[in-house]
């Protein structure tokens, strides 16, 4: 008897401590986990857009055991780029996946989906550029009901019942196209004034309109941005501009439309030159939307106008491309706006949402919004005013050789804080690791036009003998979509990845770019577009600048004094391990990639690799820079990454292209 009861005894023990039980039906039974959860409620964590989380539990002392708690594939969705930041809300992760942009809820513990929702086919979503690019979903409860909503490829606006994933009913209105829900879809092209076919969109001939980002919810009102093709790819100067839209969360109604490129009476109209503003467009809000609902306000970082890298048919400053706009959230009205660049032909399109901070200015409480820039500026203003919290002074900069180009004779640069990354381009920034790796850099550069901050482009068949012209940092330099910034809103401290980089393209007659275009936009070609894309031939397989390639720098925002710039990433082997670099000490150079971070109430974490190139996720300290930890992950991350604590277990989800990789504590 005393036998058996010890058996039982053990039995009970064994069953206890078992780490997985089975029901009879052999599904496995998950583990319980206690404690509250922490959510991260939109692509940028917040309205602000800080990327920051309180959420406390991977600490500097146990950082190093994080390991991978499960992985999601988005294979079956045909995903490819991975550009979008998962949320976590009301206990479910959700996220947009692959070029249908299929809108996916997954279980946080286990990466299980749970359910999934495509929008049916169109030629609208078969055209769009923009396809796989899609950044995340908007959140906001209706009737105590949680919606998910999202934009399209195609241009539709879909609200979800964030349980179950079915079109929300009341919103919106029937879609004329086969295959299209009863309810919860709105046709965004229906209030951009333009006449269209539900199924193919708007003739190309007019213009195209697409989105990436997914919109954001104020007060009651989801506001919409958008995108076009891409300003490299197009070769005509016709387009359609990318108004704002508001609409009712509730019901879909329509609300309001903000127009970008003003016409004869509105404000901004002098700044078309000519009548370019009747035909000509883009203007888009491509990037994400941040906003502040107790003040009202919606803030719109904006594109440059109709073709990349060329403008003369459309002289002056061009308001608002290249813009932030404040917009009242109930009526669209222009509460204020700053143009960053005045007829923008480099491409410095305003990649990331501008981040909102409370910070302590000269003694007085600010509340403030940061744009950072592929200028490797940070624009400040006082986010209800306009005004510019340090002064920004417009400067003489180079004008074009392009024949029929008319650059602005100044550009605006901010007085603090200082630049984050390099600006423009002269023999002291090159490598200088010996002697002779310095000459031929050098010498690589002899072939192009070198110069400051807003260098233009320069055409192919130049008289100046040369291959072209270098503008640094370049559109894929400073701040960037693939690594956005994030910021601490108890410090007020921004911490920004960037990367050194140059660009410089092959400027031809449009009529050569236009006859390698399967389907132009518009109808009459520019005089000159860009042809392709090449980069600087480095010598030697080495990076062509000094180090460090790529970085973080924080900057107190208080004061718009930097505090720190670390390398981001360890220094490649194919540097560290360079025949002419034998015997010199080589310094931490950061891998040349910018690194996709967040900020959590102990640490700044950030996706690089180390020093064999394989993928980590790192730890540093957020007042020093100091490295706290670093641990080796599966493959390599880019975009951005998130965390969230779901009962009382923290996790790190990483972007690693079709698959989202999540870290936890053992």
């Amino acid at each position: 008897m005393q036998s058996r009861s010890r058996a039982s005894i053990a039995l009970l023990l064994l069953i206890l401590c078992s780490p997985l039980l089975h029901s009879a039906e052999g599904t496995p039974r998950q583990p319980t986990r206690t404690g509250p959860s922490i959510e991260w409620r939109s692509l940028g964590s917040d309205a602000a857009h800080t990327r920051y989380s309180p959420a406390a539990q991977i600490t500097a002392d146990n950082f190093n055991t994080l390991e991978e708690a499960w992985t999601w594939d988005g294979a079956s969705f045909n995903a490819q780029s991975g550009r979008a930041t998962p949320s976590y809300i009301d206990g479910i992760l959700y996220t947009v996946v692959g070029p249908r942009r299929h809108v996916v809820a997954i279980d946080p513990e286990n990466g299980e989906t749970l359910w999934s929702y495509r929008e049916p086919h169109t030629r609208r979503w078969e055209y769009s550029m923009r396809k796989d690019y899609g950044k995340g979903i908007a959140y906001a409860e209706i009737d105590g009901k949680g919606v998910i909503y999202i934009t399209s490829p195609g241009f539709f606006l879909t609200a979800l019942d964030a349980k179950t994933g079915r079109p929300l009913e009341g919103f919106g209105k029937k879609v004329p196209v086969e295959g299209f829900p009863d309810t919860g879809v709105v046709d965004l092209l229906a209030d951009l004034g333009h006449p269209y076919d539900p199924y193919e969109g708007i003739d190309l001939e007019v213009g195209y309109i697409t989105s990436s980002s997914p919109p954001i919810v104020v007060n009651g009102v989801v506001i919409v941005g958008n995108s076009a093709e891409q300003g490299y790819n197009q070769s005509r100067v016709e387009n359609i501009p990318g108004d704002i839209l508001a609409y009712d969360a509730k019901t879909g109604e329509f609300l309001w439309k903000f127009k970008v490129l003003p016409g004869p009476g509105e404000f901004g109209h002098e700044t078309w030159e000519n009548d370019a503003w009747e035909w000509t467009g883009d203007i888009s809000s491509w990037a994400p939307l941040s906003a502040d609902p107790e003040l009202g306000l919606v803030y719109v970082p904006t594109n440059g106008a109709t073709l990349d890298f060329y403008g003369g048919f459309r002289p002056g400053d061009n308001l608002f491309s290249t813009s932030l706009i404040a917009l009242d959230v109930k009526t669209g009205k222009r509460a204020w706006h700053y143009q960053l660049v005045h007829h923008d032909i480099w491409n410095y399109d305003t990649p990331t949402a501008p981040v909102l901070l409370d910070v302590v200015v000269d003694g007085q409480p600010v509340p403030i919004v940061a744009q950072a820039t592929k200028q490797s500026f940070v624009y400040t203003f006082n986010r209800q005013t306009g005004k510019p919290i340090w002064p920004i002074e417009e400067k003489l900069v180079p004008v074009s050789q392009i024949p029929g180009e008319q650059l602005s004779a100044t550009q605006p640069f901010p007085t603090r804080p200082a630049p984050f990354d390099i600006q423009g381009l002269t023999h002291d920034d090159l490598i200088d690791f010996t002697p002779e790796l310095k000459a031929d850099a050098i010498k690589a550069l002899e072939p192009y036009v070198i110069g400051p901050l807003f260098n233009p482009p320069l055409h192919r068949d130049n008289d100046m003998g040369k291959e072209g012209a270098l503008w640094c940092p370049g559109d894929v330099g400073g701040v960037n979509i693939d690594a956005p910034i994030a910021a601490d809103p108890k410090s007020g401290v921004l911490f920004i990845p960037s990367r050194s980089h140059c660009s410089t393209r092959i400027i031809a007659p449009g009529k050569e770019r236009d006859a390698i275009i399967a389907e132009p936009t518009g109808t009459t070609i520019a005089d000159y577009a860009v042809l392709r894309g090449f980069g600087i031939r480095p010598p030697n397989n080495l990076p062509i600048f000094k180090p460090p390639f790529s970085r973080i720098t924080a900057i107190d925002m208080n004061t718009g004094k930097h505090l720190w710039m670390i390398p981001a990433g360890d220094t490649p082997s194919r540097v560290a391990n360079h025949p002419k670099l034998a015997g010199v000490e080589i310094p931490r150079t950061g891998t040349g990639l910018s690194p996709p971070l967040l900020v959590t109430k102990n640490m700044v974490m950030y996706a690089s690799t180390d020093e064999k190139d394989a993928p980590a996720l790192f730890a540093v300290d957020k007042q020093t820079g100091a490295e706290l930890g670093k641990v080796s992950v599966a493959l390599p991350s880019r975009y951005g990454m998130m965390t969230y604590q779901h009962r009382g277990k923290q996790f790190v989800v990483l972007q690693t292209g079709a698959v989202l990789t999540t870290m936890s504590l053992p």
